[in-house]
């Protein structure tokens, strides 16, 4: 027989958090961002709308909300999107209307995007964004893991490295800096991040009113 109480439901709830993780390409992002999405069950992804066709085996509002470029175009000018870019002659972008709808429900939100959706979300959303940037240990090890990924030819891999300094010059941009030494210990970092983050004063709904019971 368990001599333990039951933990009770607490009488306050938390406002979700827009958990944004950025990276030059090759310090980890995508490799961080899935781990959390695998370890972490109240982090939520956003399904993105695009302009490109779907690839076989690809589902509507599954894997992307599929919109024609005219569609695309009007909900962009609408304020509908909380981010969007243009990729190679397609557009790309993440929907407010869920995000937000998620958020007040108490549930996070990840998006693993570059600097410049980053700054869209965070003046969207100012008050429900938490960043992380990652960084390489060194520019000599990025450049290697580019190289050992990839058959790229050295012109190529220059280019990426200058988009990677250009990526790095906007780290003041984040709320917090985490550096992909190990790869195991980057994932603990950014999960305390989290987790210390949804204990913040200001997301917590109710909780005045449960302090005041200790006053009465």
């Amino acid at each position: 027989m368990s001599l333990v109480a039951p933990q009770k439901a607490l009488p306050f709830s938390s406002r979700g958090i827009c958990f944004v993780i950025s990276a030059p390409s090759g310090a980890g992002k995508s490799t961080i961002a899935n781990a959390l999405r695998a370890s972490q069950a109240n982090l939520h992804n956003s399904i993105s709308v695009t302009t490109r066709k779907p690839r076989p085996g690809e589902v509507d509002g599954i894997h992307y909300h599929f919109l024609t470029q005219e569609k695309f175009e009007q909900q962009a000018a609408e304020g509908a999107l909380l981010e969007w870019a243009m990729v190679f002659g397609r557009g790309y972008g993440t929907p407010r209307a869920p995000v937000e709808s998620n958020l007040a429900a108490g549930k996070d939100m990840i998006f693993d995007i570059d600097w410049q959706g980053h700054r869209q979300i965070r003046k969207a959303l100012p008050n429900d964004v938490v960043s992380i940037f990652i960084l390489p240990p060194s520019l000599q090890e990025l450049e290697r893991r580019l190289t050992a990924r990839a058959a790229d030819k050295p012109e190529e891999i220059a280019k990426r490295m200058a988009a990677a300094k250009d990526e790095i010059s906007h780290w003041h941009e984040f709320d917090y800096i985490v550096v992909n030494n190990r790869l195991d210990g980057a994932i603990q970092e950014v999960e305390s991040i989290l987790r210390t983050e949804r204990l913040r004063i200001s997301r917590q709904n109710g909780l005045e009113q449960f302090i005041a019971g200790f006053e009465s």
